[in-house]
Parts: C-alpha cells; structure tokens; sequence
C-alpha cells in the first residue's frame, strides 16, 4: 500500500532532522520502503511517498522520530490506477453525475 507521509518539523527545526537522517539514515523498519521525497522552500514540512503493507511498521517509524517531526499517513492510489478503474466505469454506463 502507498502513503504519501507529510512530515512536519517541529520548532521548524529542519537541521536537526537532516543531522539525524545523516548520522543515522531513514531508521526505517525492514517491509517500510522509501520511494520518493519533497520537502517545502521554508522547510516547514516534507512529503514523502512510502510504500508498507503493515501499518506496525509506520508506528515504528514514528517511534524512531518522534521527538523530531509529527507525522500524517494518507492512503493514496496512482493517478493512473484511478483513471484506469475511471475509464472502466464509464466504458460500462455504471458512472453517475448526481
């Protein structure tokens, strides 16, 4: 399963996240798998694309850096995956605009 994880700094204290991240990297759970990250222009916050199947394994995560950041799981689809299931439901008459 996907999840677009928003970070948020606390105290905006952005270096001492990425000292950490340096010293001691990502401290993610084997099964917790990093694929992509953003982070904000005024480092408030950073956005990263993980993919995990067991929801044990972000809490662990969170444990590791919890002092440092606040954490937000989204759920979410590939874009092409929803317009894949989109289509298919158009193309069977079974969409409505109620």
């Amino acid at each position: 399963m996907l999840f677009m994880v928003i970070e948020r700094f606390k105290d905006r204290e952005a270096e001492a996240v990425y000292r950490r991240f340096l010293a001691e990297g990502r401290l993610a759970p084997e099964g917790l798998t990093y694929l992509d990250s953003w982070v904000e222009a005024n480092f408030d916050r950073c956005f990263q694309l993980i993919e995990c199947d067991d929801p044990a394994l972000l809490q662990d995560w969170v444990l590791a850096w919890q002092d440092l950041v606040d954490f937000e799981f989204c759920p979410v689809v590939p874009s092409k995956q929803v317009s894949a299931a989109m289509t298919a439901r158009f193309d069977t008459g079974t969409a409505t605009c109620d």
